[in-house]
């Protein structure tokens, strides 16, 4: 048997609703503040989220710019179920709110807990679609992913440690990556069981470390004009492999 949810968010953005809706439904948008995707626009293209070989497609059930997008996954053979609708309105001033439900149906073994922490997750997102608009307007990112090694015990020390801080620093602090780049922290979830996350903005990009119980995601977006993913990928995969060495 399934079970129903939904996770409601509501955001203030520094951009008409125009920019924003480039930024929710296309594919350099999508990249610059949550992840690759491929979108076939139109009211039963897909949406196609393209990650490190992974692919997962689903379908715009609603298309109607700037103001409403809705999208639906497959539904599983256990009957679970996915949708996302984002409603665009237009303020005075030029700002723009943006109104985001996700919702629908979750197979057996989940609970509440589902919705607390996918609910974290999309402020962390929702924030970084934030300072998009805010820092990198008109730009597209490219986007570097780099997964630290797995089944590790003192993840946070060991991290903290490589990047010179005693505790996890506050919004507004400014700090030194490893590549040299000089940023300032834009969003903190301190240390727990489940993990942390630091993001970090710099005048060329919009840095995110994940941290997990027992490992670090790394998912930069850079907006720099010579970035070369690749390259870019391999540097942050090997400093974070040597975090934990």
């Amino acid at each position: 048997m399934t079970k129903e949810f939904e996770i409601s968010k509501e955001v203030e953005l520094p951009a008409t609703p125009e920019q924003v809706w480039e930024a929710i439904a296309t594919g350099p948008g999508l990249a610059s503040w949550l992840f690759p995707h491929s979108v076939d626009p139109g009211v039963g293209g897909k949406l196609r989220l393209e990650v490190a070989g992974y692919t997962e497609e689903s379908t715009i059930t609603g298309w109607d710019p700037p103001r409403r997008l809705t999208v639906e996954s497959p539904p599983g053979e256990d009957g679970t179920l996915m949708a996302f609708e984002y409603l665009i309105e237009g303020r005075d001033g030029g700002s723009t709110v943006l109104k985001f439900v996700h919702s629908g149906h979750l197979g057996e073994g989940w609970g509440d807990e589902y919705v607390i922490m996918t609910g974290h997750g999309w402020d962390q997102y929702l924030h970084s679609l934030s300072e998009y608009l805010t820092h990198f307007p008109g730009r597209h990112a490219v986007y570097v992913l780099a997964e630290g090694p797995k089944e590790q015990t003192e993840v946070w020390p060991a991290f903290a440690a490589a990047l010179g801080l005693s505790e996890m620093p506050a919004p507004g602090d400014t700090v030194r990556l490893p590549n040299g780049a000089q940023g300032v922290v834009d969003y903190t979830v301190e240390p727990a069981f489940y993990g942390f996350f630091l993001g970090v903005r710099t005048e060329d990009g919009l840095y995110r470390f994940q941290g997990k119980p027992d490992s670090v995601d790394i998912a930069h977006h850079l907006f720099g004009a010579d970035v070369d993913q690749k390259e870019s990928e391999r540097y942050w995969r090997e400093w974070i492999t040597g975090v934990y060495a």
